[in-house]
Order: C-alpha cells, then sequence, then structure tokens
C-alpha cells in the first residue's frame, strides 16, 4: 500500500482530499496536528485530544533530547508511552532550533553546534544525530535535519542556508530507522521563487516518504508565503503527501488547501488561548478578558460544540482568566483546538461534496 492515497481532487484549484497511512493509524488530510513540543500540547490532556478528533500531535526532537532526555525516554519505551498517546506523532528534526536559537549556536558542514538554552552546556545535533534522535523516540513521522531559513536574507544568504539544508537532508535520507518510521523532506528557498524550485527539485529527488515546506511564518508577509508555496508546490510529487510548516491563521489554512497542502501545524490556537483569545465565526477573534464580558452568560461560540462552550460561559472562562486560575487556559485552548480541527474537518467534507470552491469563496468574503 501506498504512503500517501490520493482520493480526489477539487475541480476549481490544487486541493485535494487524501489519507496518510502510517503505522499507528490513517491520517484523514487535509489535516490540522496540534503541536505538542516537549511532549504535552499545552493545557490539554490526550483524552480532550481524542475527544475533539485530533489524528496526529508534534514533538520536537530538541526539546525532548534535552529534556528529559534519551535514558527516560528509552526506558519509557518511546515517546508514545511516556506521554500516553497511542496515535501518530510527527517529529520536527530540531532544524528550526537552528533559526529560532541563533543566538546560541554555531553551523558546521555537519551539523550545528549549540549552547542549552537550559543550562548553556554543549552539545552537538547534525542529520546524524536528529535522526538518532527520533529513531529513539519511535515516532510516526520522522523529519529531515534543514536549516529553517531566516528572515530576510539575501538571495545569496538564502542560497547558502539551502546548500547546507540539502547537504544535511541528503545525509538524513541514509541514516537508519525504525521499521514503519516515516521520513519527510523539507523543502527551503526562502522568499525567492527559483530557489524554491531548486530545492524542491533536489528534495524530492532523494525519494522521501513525504515533503514539507519549511522557512515560512518566520516574519515575511501573508502574499511572500503564499508566492513561496506556489513556488515550490508545482514540484512536489502528486503521490506523496505535502506539509506546510508552522501555518497559520485559519484563513491561511483554507488559502493554503487550495494550493494543494495537505498538512498544517501551528501553535496559535494554544498560544492565543493562554493569553485570553479564543477564534469564532470565519477567523475573527475575541479577547474573553475585556469588560464587555463580564455579563456575558453566552458560550464563547454559541455555534460550537467544543466542552468549554457546551458547559461555561464567556463571563466564566473571563473570571478565571482575570483572576490567573489554569482552568480559563485549559477551556480556551480546548475551544481554540477544538475550532482549527473542526476547520479541518469542514474543509475535507466540502472536498468530498464538491463545494470547497464556495466555502473558500464565503472565507474569502469574510
Amino acid at each position: 500500500m501506498a504512503v500517501f492515497e490520493f482520493l480526489k481532487r477539487d475541480p476549481s484549484c490544487r486541493a485535494r482530499r487524501g489519507v496518510l497511512h502510517t503505522r499507528r493509524g490513517d491520517i484523514q488530510t487535509p489535516v490540522f496536528m496540534p503541536v505538542g513540543t516537549r511532549g504535552s500540547v499545552k493545557a490539554v490532556a490526550p483524552k480532550e485530544l481524542d475527544e475533539m478528533g485530533a489524528q496526529i500531535i508534534l514533538g520536537n526532537t530538541y526539546h525532548l533530547f534535552l529534556r528529559p532526555g534519551l535514558d527516560i525516554i528509552r526506558a519509557a519505551g518511546g515517546l508514545h508511552k511516556f506521554i500516553s498517546y497511542d496515535k501518530p506523532i510527527l517529529t520536527d528534526s530540531g532544524g528550526f532550533q537552528v533559526f529560532s536559537l541563533a543566538t546560541l549556536r554555531k553551523i558546521t558542514p555537519d551539523g550545528v553546534k549549540f549552547a542549552s538554552h537550559i543550562d548553556g552546556s554543549r552539545f552537538f545535533l547534525g542529520p546524524v544525530e536528529s535522526m538518532m534522535i527520533q529513531r529513539t523516540l519511535d515516532s510516526d513521522i520522522v523529519m529531515a535535519f534543514d536549516e529553517c531559513t531566516p528572515y530576510p536574507a539575501t538571495p545569496e544568504q538564502a542560497l547558502k542556508s539551502l546548500e547546507i539544508t540539502t547537504r544535511w537532508e541528503t545525509m538524513s535520507r541514509e541514516q537508519p530507522l525504525n521499521d514503519g518510521q516515516l521520513r519527510f523532506g523539507i523543502v527551503q528557498g526562502s522568499v525567492y521563487p527559483e530557489l524554491r524550485e531548486k530545492s524542491a527539485k533536489e528534495i524530492t529527488a532523494l525519494d522521501f516518504d513525504g515533503y514539507a515546506i519549511g522557512g515560512v511564518s518566520v516574519g515575511e508577509t501573508e502574499e511572500e508565503m503564499f508566492r513561496a508555496v506556489d513556488a515550490a508546490e508545482p514540484f512536489l510529487p502528486e503521490d506523496k503527501a505535502r506539509y506546510l510548516m508552522g501555518v497559520g491563521t485559519p484563513r491561511q489554512i483554507v488559502e493554503d488547501v487550495a494550493r494543494g497542502i495537505d498538512m498544517f501545524d501551528c501553535v496559535l490556537p494554544t498560544r492565543l488561548g493562554r493569553h485570553g483569545g479564543a477564534f469564532v465565526g470565519k477567523g475573527e477573534t475575541l479577547s474573553i478578558k475585556a469588560g464587555k464580558y463580564a455579563k456575558d452568560f453566552s458560550p464563547i461560540d454559541p455555534e460550537c460544540t467544543c466542552y468549554a462552550c457546551r458547559n461555561f460561559s464567556r463571563a466564566y472562562i473571563r473570571h478565571l482568566m482575570n483572576v490567573g486560575e489554569i482552568l480559563g487556559m485549559q477551556l480556551l485552548s480546548i475551544h481554540n483546538l477544538h475550532y482549527y480541527l473542526n476547520l479541518a474537518k469542514q474543509i475535507r467534507d466540502a472536498l468530498d461534496a464538491g463545494t470547497f470552491a464556495e466555502f473558500r469563496d464565503s472565507w474569502r468574503r469574510a
């Protein structure tokens, strides 16, 4: 059986409906993947993820390697057993930390010398090490080690970064994995279409199980992000899953599905929830801590069926947030993740029904 099963394409654009087969279950696409960087989706338990329909979550190689460390995860029997989660897990390779922790690292041809952001201790992380860590974690989807190109970058800087990424991903492709682990390559190239095309051709030649577009949502404008996707997507195989890393807002997800993307992740739902924000409607946000909700006993969103909206009012959640009660953060995080997961389901339903063009247009009008 092929790793990715292509079901249908929408006639109005490049939107696709498919199924990604993993050893721990099939993933219906397009899919949104909640982010659990350190082995936990912030403020949300695995049971709650199941109840809201999550199909897969993310973990991060860099952070899990530092804490709790491989000895503990190995003794636990792998990441799934350690965190009590039995559905698929995708692990990022640590390549994003090459970007986000730029002041704490030095790039070499074979990887990165890091000073730990926790205690300053020094360690080396490259494609060989990243694949070894992810093999120990026993995640279901393993990301190749790359350099997430910073923004802004000159064409010369972006090309140099791309050349490093191609070298590291070639090395990543050569490393052993456990039976059943899938390995995805990552396209870089910053905001330059010719570099995106070059990267896509080089990375797809390595024949990964799936492909990601990285180096987006790092400070560029939304239009630059869309152009980066448009430049890379035509050169990605039709018969393999496409993953847009770190994206994004609800509107961006709808628009990138129309550009042929199958998989998304973003910290925005839980991050916004922890700061008192809630998604409603067509991507609008409410600041629940606002005084106007002090006596508003309606749910966050009357149309929502999540646990928070079925049981609690805006007034109560506002009270929780304003007095620093953790439950408020939990309820808003549950609501926002439910919103994103339901958006992905609505997109799949529209693709199944042949109504995605109308669905997309309703978001554009909003």
